[in-house]
């Protein structure tokens, strides 16, 4: 059986995902921030970890978990769900190393089609790439690729 890891500060939509997924036979574990999440992925990895961005009062907690998950482990896929819409954040979360990245006004079928196609999908295991990129005009994503790069994500999404 495939381990899923949800890792949502907010209770509701956790537990809400987790349901969908064990009807779904997924054997899934939530957590509620990353100190807690990033120690049980360094006990065991899961088959698949979905990620909000923003969890208890780290804004980019998830981008920091992003990039421990995947200095564990170039393999594991993960996808972002989160509220934060913007080109900038999903650009982030790419080249961060994320599979995909949905915001949660996201239906249940999209994210059940991501995580089975992710699943599916095979990954070079030297360099993953991201499964799709959102398509930005060339001077505003080497705008957001160098903001990335220099600021590690925070404060630019204001």
């Amino acid at each position: 059986m495939k381990k899923i890891v949800i890792v949502e500060d907010e209770a509701a939509i956790r537990e809400n995902y987790i349901d969908v997924l064990k009807k779904h036979g997924y054997n899934v574990q939530g957590y509620d921030n990353r100190p807690d999440a990033q120690a049980a992925f360094e006990q065991n990895l899961p088959d698949l970890a979905i990620i909000d961005i923003g969890l208890q009062n780290e804004i980019d907690g998830g981008f920091s978990l992003c990039q421990s998950l995947r200095a564990l482990s170039p393999t594991v896929p993960i996808i972002f769900l989160t509220a934060r819409d913007s080109d900038f954040d999903t650009v982030c979360g790419l080249r961060m190393g994320a599979d995909d990245y949905l915001t949660k006004d996201t239906s249940l079928p999209p994210l059940d089609g991501s995580h089975r196609s992710t699943f599916s999908s095979q990954r070079s295991s030297c360099h993953p790439r991201p499964s799709r990129k959102p398509s930005l005009s060339a001077d505003r994503s080497q705008s957001i690729r160098t903001k990335c790069r220099s600021s590690g994500t925070k404060n630019w999404w204001n």
